[in-house]
């Protein structure tokens, strides 16, 4: 009797190895291995699960890949990954959706409120023993605007909407009846309907026809109240833009979790520019966060090992996960 050949995984980490990888353990071989270890350990490799997802390795490790039928990113954004060479190739691409869009959603919300009610400043005269009593914005009846329709997106849009902020959605196509966003714009309209918005919000994956989209002429179209709020991805955004839409006070605030260069350096005048919230790309992650993503992981390889179709496979060429591939 033959002995069952086992498949070999493959799990790229930076500091911590992911945990409750017992069940996978069971049925591959797997290889921990960090960036300078990958490309050794990809030859004869079957599975790639991408837990350092702030990795670019997997591209310069490409040539060594040659038996790799799946790769899994422990993120919902994929584009680290789409280089032309694995677009290309037979490789199924999977990501993490499905473990984001709620934490990300209410960080928008209480982004939304801090801005609306000044809490900010409210910190800072407390921290200098300062009563000084002011009027507030109320967040009801506003006007929201979210580029990006994909799960994500709309669940920011239906916590938006239970505190009474009317939401719309910038997608790729336009259309209306949605059920979360009620009208979806096409992204070329962008600039013809933001100026209606009191907050902008950037949820969508960053592609080719989203990289630089928040530039000077779509701040600039932007009312003078309006604050803008990414959540997405860095390169969707024209940082230098924004500076200066915030100095001039062409909009009045900006809430960045993302950023093209991440950390930001500690030199980036965004740190002290009035109107700016910097947060760490820290939007998505709640405590227990990474044992739900090793446990998708787990989840998703007991049904490839099992020959069943994946969840979450991304569209390579789009960028994403299609409605229809989620589950």
């Amino acid at each position: 009797m033959s002995t069952p050949t086992w498949p070999t995984v493959v799990v790229l980490y930076a500091d911590q190895r992911p945990p409750g990888m017992h069940a996978v353990e069971k049925h591959a071989n797997v290889r921990y291995v960090t960036v300078k270890q990958l490309s050794h350990a990809l030859r004869g490799a079957d599975v790639l699960f991408v837990w350092d997802f702030l990795s670019e390795a997997l591209r310069d490790a490409w040539p060594a890949a040659t038996d790799l039928r799946w790769v899994h990113i422990a993120s919902a954004g994929v584009d680290r990954l789409l280089f032309p060479e694995l677009v290309d190739s037979d490789v199924v691409v999977t990501n993490s959706r499905g473990v984001f869009e709620r934490p990300i959603a209410e960080y928008v919300l209480a982004t939304v409120l801090a801005f609306a009610k000044d809490l900010a400043m409210t910190w800072s005269l407390q921290v200098r023993r300062t009563w000084h009593h002011r009027e507030t914005e109320r967040v009801q009846d506003t006007h929201a605007l979210v580029l990006g329709t994909g799960p994500i997106g709309r669940e920011i849009a239906r916590l938006l909407s239970c505190v009474g902020i009317r939401v719309a959605g910038v997608g790729r196509t336009a259309r209306t009846g949605d059920p979360d966003f009620g009208v979806v714009h096409a992204c070329s309209e962008l600039g013809e309907v933001v100026g209606a918005a009191d907050t902008l919000v950037i949820a969508a994956p960053l592609t080719e026809s989203t990289r630089g989209l928040i530039d000077a002429t779509v701040l600039g179209r932007m009312k003078p109240t309006a604050r803008l709020i990414n959540v997405g991805r860095g390169p969707i955004v024209d940082t230098d833009a924004v500076l200066e839409a915030l100095r001039s006070g062409r909009i009045a605030g900006a809430a960045l979790d993302v950023f093209p260069e991440e950390p930001l350096p500690a030199d980036h005048p965004l740190w002290t520019t009035p109107g700016a919230v910097i947060s760490p790309h820290m939007s998505g992650d709640v405590v227990g966060w990474l044992d739900t993503l090793a446990d998708l992981f787990v989840a998703a390889f007991d049904r490839w090992r099992r020959d069943e179709p994946l969840p979450n496979v991304v569209d390579k060429h789009l960028g994403y996960v299609p409605t229809e591939s989620a589950s």
